[in-house]
Formats: structure tokens, C-alpha cells, sequence
């Protein structure tokens, strides 16, 4: 016991025993903090199938010395069971993560790596290189500072280097190196490198990628990656890895004004209403003159708090909370801008769309667009053109399907504040999302304002809805019909708008015969046509409420989007929705007009319930089942929702 209490004694009295080199922790902290302050690179690889991406990478870890010893063992071990160098190290397997991709030997997703060497760290993205993995490239280089378009030098630039080219360009990166692979294989001869070198910059010029550098190396054996190689004589300029340390990632528009998205507002207590968010261009200091966008309110700043505390001035990149001296409204998605130098705002865009779901983008269908922390309503109003990512030519397109590219209108329900995406990309950059399943179905790049945003303004008028359905003693509506060809729709319509009539109530019945062939003549039966045609009866119904009218639409309006698309656009209990129900058979047995026999026989292609879609409506205001009662009967359940019968 004595022994015991005489040791604990000692490790009390002495703290210095426990650490037995004080001076080595001494060291050990100031490496730390040396490493904290080391700048920072995102870079992506991308090429062809087969040009070394993995191997680049793997090679680029290893040589780092930044792998454990059990990392090691793994690779050791993995090279034996999957490698492709009979037993050698494959360095590929350091990146090549899924099992799928090992069998395959191909990557289909984005593999992720962290690693750092004495003056820098850095994350790279090895990016897949087939045609229909599009989007995944897109995902990893929307973060990335620089890009390595590897080339296999055997084969020269391909479809693919073209392909990834342009996304490089489209998501802004600025920093581009060209890597010739497999030098190895040609000899290392200076021509063949030249000549792809020359090649490439003639693409990077069309495509306005000002900065390429041109690198001739061998990933698998080390040449020209992280030290200059002997076996290319010829070529003075950086290994691979000394030029990516060198490279200056500070912002291209650090000269700009300060921009700052307020990504939450803090509000701990009653005394105290700050803003934070992270820095996305310029600098910040107490007493500066701001502008709250899009609500262009003003104000100065009185404190500048960052993960510390309060500090002098802040600058882009850096997280912080700023406190103003007036009681402005700013929430969530507002962007905190210098009062001399404001970014504009507007709610419609002209942009570069990389389309990223399996279903097609359909004009006038409603996303929602996410653009930095502001979530709002959106709509691809147009479709300029489609761009061919492999040649750069504009084709004309409709819509768009699954990786494919498009130059679009955009129409938001508001205003958001924004930079071009050239000039500033949290302030340029934005997705879509399904508003069915929340799923990103694209993600883009906004150009410019379309000039007639800034010149649309609401005109105040005295005599409004309100005042108009006052005068008519009702209620402005709008019943929606949805349902099959054949289920009921137009006669359930038609009889209601005769009992409305008789009772003296103001209403119009909304068609396809006054309707497809004035308003709507132009279009077809495509999808794409579909919904448009559903817009345009959306906004002309919304017009007859604003005029105070009871309006009747009696469509087929397959698809649930539309379908909600025109209900947002009617104030709360204003929009009802019938979904005249009728099994298919049902429905072609009543077709009088023979439109079933027809889409059958394939005579009238996207026939609504043989080869085009109906999606039933999921929660309707009301479901009238058409098969086990008659039209009247139907016609009085209608009635009797709106409070009549």
C-alpha cells in the first residue's frame, strides 16, 4: 500500500512526468498549426476509359507517403487478387473503391482522397469516364479549383476529352492541366507530345479555358508526377505535383464588393441578432454600408464575429456572423452585399442546365431551384437550344434527357439575388429539385438576367378580384376534371355549368374545343406539349378567377406536376380538384370517337392510357367514381362540394 500511495503521490506532485519530452509536444503543436494553415486544393481527373486516372492518383498517394502500413497491406494484397500488373502494385486500387468497379475495371463513381505534402493539402475527385456518367463528373469537378484531363498519348484527345472539357469549362474551372499518360508507351518522344499538346489548346481556346498547362508523364512509373523526370530531357517545365502546389486558388474576384449568403440567422436570445454564413466574395469590417438583397433594405455593419469572436475585418472563404445597426427583415437565403456594389436580383435567367434524372426536363414543369442557401419555385420556360458536349454544336431539342446539356430561360415565382457564374460561383450556381420525391434532378449555371425581369412590375388596381365577385354575389373557383378520355369529365362539367347557370352564378367551361383549337392550336400530344398546354389553361383559368368567375376545366391533365403546378397557382381553397374516375375498359367502351381503337392500332401515338402515362391523382378534393353512377347524380356530388345543392 505504501508503494502504491507513494507513486500516486508523485504522479500529483510531478505533472511534468507525464509528458517525458516536453519540448517534443512543443514541436508536435507547432506542426499542427503549421498544418492547419496549409492552403487547400480541390482538383478532379477525368478522361477516357483506360487513361490512368486511378493509377495517376494511386500513384500520387503513394508517393506521398500519407498511407498506413495496414493502407499498405491492403494494396499489397488487393494488387495479388486484382491488380493488373501480375502481382505488382496496381496504385489504380486505391481509388477503385466498389468491388463492381474492380471486376468491371472500369470507375462509375466519383472516388474521393485526401492527401498533403509539405507546402499543401489537397482532396482530389477521380471522375468516371464513360459518356453516360455524365452527371457524376459534373458532381465531383462543382467544388474543384483545377482540373487533370488525362490523355492517353497513344491515342490522343477523344470524344471524351472533348466531353469533359466542356463540363470543366460549363462548371467554371479555371486551372485546367492537360496530362499526356503513357509517355512510356510512345517512346516519350517529343513530337507525339507536341502535337497532342497543340491540339489541346486549340479546344481550350474555343471552349475560353484560359489557364492549361501541359504535362508529359507516366503515372505508372512515376514520370514527371512528384519529381521531374530524366527520360523527358526535353521538356523544363513542373512535375505534375509541384505545379499543383503552386497554384492560386484566391478568388478571381476578390476586387468585387462583399457577398455574403446568410445561411442562418442566430438568435440566442432577445438581446442579440446576427447573420451567418460563409464569405463568397470581398471583405467585411464593422461600420461598412450594406444592402440586404433581394429586399435592397440597408444598413451597417456593427459587429464582424468569427469562430473566436469579434475580429477587424473578414474576407472571402471565411465563416463569420455579422450583427447590423438597424431591425431589418433578413431570413435565410438573402444575400448581405456592400451598399456600393450590389449584386442584382432578378426571377428570370438565362443558363447552362446539366440535366440529371432518368425522366426527361420538361418546359414549364415546376422544380424547385436551391441557388446558395434560398430555396424558391422555378420553371424552365424555354429551352434555347441543346448543346452536343462531344462537338460543342447547338442542336434544337424540346426537352432534355439524362446527361445531356441545354442553354434555358428560367422563370422563378420571386427574386433572388446573384452573380454570373463566371464572376462568382455560390452566387451563380443552383439545382433543381422534384418537388414529388426532393431528388436533384439538374444542376446549372446562371448566365444573365433576362432584361425583361428587371421591367415586369404588378400594376395596382382598384378594382380587384375581391371586388369583382362582390359585385356577382359568389365565391371565385376553379374545378379541375381530371380523368381518363372517356371517363365523364366533359358531360359532369357540362352539367354543372347548366345547374350553375340556372342558379344564377357567373362560370365558364374550360375544353379541349375552345381551347385546342384558339389558344392551343400550336400544340400536339408530346409531353412536352402536354404541359404546356396545361400552363396556359392554368393561367387563363387563373385570369377568369381574378374576374370572379366560377371556372370549370375539364382536361385529362395526366401528370401529377402539372396538376399541382395549377393548383399553386389559386389561393388556399380556391383550386379543386375532380378526379372523375373510370377504369380503363370503361373508358374505351364509351369511346364514341373511336380515339382508343385508333391509339391501338398506333394511329395516334401518346394516346393517354395506352402508350402515355395517366398518374392518378393521390389526394383529390373529390373523387367521383363515373362507373357506378349516372352523369346527374355525379353532377350533384360536384354541387354539393361547392355548398349548393
Amino acid at each position: 500500500m505504501g508503494k502504491a500511495g507513494s507513486g500516486s503521490s508523485a504522479v500529483v506532485a510531478n505533472p511534468e512526468s507525464r509528458i517525458p519530452n516536453p519540448g517534443a509536444e512543443s514541436a508536435i503543436g507547432a506542426y499542427l498549426r503549421q498544418h492547419e494553415s496549409k492552403p487547400l486544393l480541390r482538383f478532379i481527373t477525368c478522361g477516357s476509359v483506360d487513361d490512368g486516372k486511378s493509377t495517376l492518383i494511386g500513384r500520387l498517394l503513394y508517393d506521398s507517403k500519407r498511407l498506413f502500413d495496414d493502407q499498405l497491406a491492403a494494396l499489397s494484397a488487393d494488387s495479388k487478387r486484382h491488380g493488373t500488373r501480375g502481382g505488382g502494385i496496381d496504385y489504380a486500387l486505391l481509388l477503385d473503391g466498389l468491388a463492381a468497379e474492380r471486376e468491371q475495371g472500369i470507375t462509375i463513381d466519383v472516388a474521393y482522397r485526401y492527401f498533403d505534402t509539405e507546402k499543401r493539402k489537397f482532396i482530389v475527385a477521380d471522375c468516371p469516364g464513360h459518356e453516360q456518367y455524365t452527371r457524376n463528373m459534373a458532381t465531383g469537378a462543382s467544388t474543384a479549383d483545377a482540373a487533370v484531363v488525362l490523355v492517353d498519348a497513344r491515342k490522343g484527345l477523344l470524344t471524351q476529352t472533348h466531353r469533359h472539357s466542356y463540363i470543366v469549362s460549363l462548371l467554371g474551372i479555371r486551372h485546367v492541366v492537360l496530362a499526356v499518360n503513357k509517355m512510356d508507351l510512345v517512346g516519350f518522344d517529343q513530337a507525339v507530345f507536341d502535337a497532342i499538346a497543340t491540339d489541346y489548346r486549340a479546344l481550350a481556346q474555343r471552349l475560353s479555358i484560359a489557364s492549361v498547362t501541359c504535362i508529359p508523364l507516366s503515372a505508372l512509373d512515376g514520370d514527371n508526377l512528384s519529381s521531374r523526370s530524366a527520360r523527358t530531357p526535353w521538356y523544363d517545365g513542373p512535375g505534375l505535383l509541384e505545379h499543383l502546389e503552386g497554384i492560386d486558388v484566391q478568388a478571381h474576384d476578390a476586387a468585387s464588393g462583399l457577398r455574403l449568403p446568410v445561411q442562418w440567422v442566430n438568435r440566442p436570445h432577445q438581446n442579440f441578432r446576427g447573420f451567418a454564413g460563409t464569405i463568397a466574395a470581398g471583405e467585411v469590417k464593422p461600420g461598412d454600408e450594406v444592402v440586404v438583397l433581394p429586399s435592397a433594405r440597408r444598413s451597417r455593419v456593427l459587429q464582424v464575429l468569427g469562430p473566436g469572436g469579434e475580429v477587424a475585418s473578414a474576407h472571402a472563404g471565411q465563416a463569420v456572423t455579422l450583427t447590423l445597426a438597424d431591425e431589418i427583415d433578413i431570413s435565410r437565403g438573402d444575400v448581405i452585399a456592400a451598399a456600393g456594389d450590389p449584386p442584382e436580383a432578378a426571377d428570370q435567367f438565362a443558363a447552362h442546365l446539366l440535366w440529371m434524372s432518368d425522366a426527361p426536363l420538361l418546359p414549364g414543369r415546376p422544380y424547385w431551384l436551391k441557388i446558395g442557401a434560398r430555396t424558391v419555385s422555378a420553371t424552365v420556360s424555354e429551352i434555347k437550344h441543346r448543346i452536343d458536349v462531344n462537338t460543342q454544336e447547338h442542336l434544337a431539342a424540346k426537352r432534355l434527357a439524362l446527361n445531356e446539356v441545354g442553354y434555358c430561360n428560367l422563370s422563378l415565382d420571386e427574386p433572388v439575388a446573384f452573380a454570373p457564374y463566371a464572376q462568382n460561383r455560390a452566387l451563380g450556381g443552383f439545382i433543381l429539385i422534384d418537388r414529388y420525391d426532393n431528388a436533384t434532378v439538374g444542376a446549372g449555371t446562371l448566365d444573365f438576367a433576362l432584361r425583361r425581369a428587371g421591367n415586369v412590375h404588378w400594376q395596382h388596381v382598384d378594382v380587384d378580384k375581391a371586388a369583382r365577385a362582390r359585385i356577382k354575389g359568389q365565391q371565385p373557383r376553379v374545378l379541375w376534371f381530371t380523368g381518363l378520355s372517356g371517363a365523364g369529365k366533359s358531360t359532369i362539367a357540362n352539367l354543372v355549368d347548366k345547374r350553375l347557370h340556372a342558379l344564377g352564378y357567373h362560370s365558364f367551361l374550360l375544353d379541349g374545343d375552345n381551347v385546342r383549337h384558339g389558344l392551343n392550336r400550336d400544340l400536339g400530344f408530346t409531353d412536352e406539349d402536354r404541359v404546356e398546354n396545361i400552363r396556359r389553361v392554368a393561367e387563363v383559368a387563373k385570369l377568369m378567377t381574378d374576374a370572379g368567375l366560377i371556372v370549370l376545366v375539364s382536361f385529362i391533365s395526366p401528370f401529377r406536376a402539372e396538376r399541382r403546378m395549377a393548383r399553386e397557382r389559386f389561393a388556399d381553397g380556391e383550386f379543386i380538384e375532380v378526379f372523375v374516375d373510370v377504369p380503363l375498359e370503361l373508358a374505351e367502351a364509351r369511346d364514341v370517337k373511336g380515339l382508343y381503337r385508333k391509339a391501338r392500332a398506333g394511329l395516334i401515338p401518346n394516346f393517354t392510357g395506352i402508350d402515355s402515362p395517366y398518374e392518378v391523382p393521390e389526394h383529390p378534393d373529390l373523387h367521383l367514381r363515373a362507373d357506378g353512377a349516372p352523369p346527374e347524380e355525379l353532377a350533384r356530388q360536384v354541387l354539393a362540394r361547392l355548398g349548393l345543392e
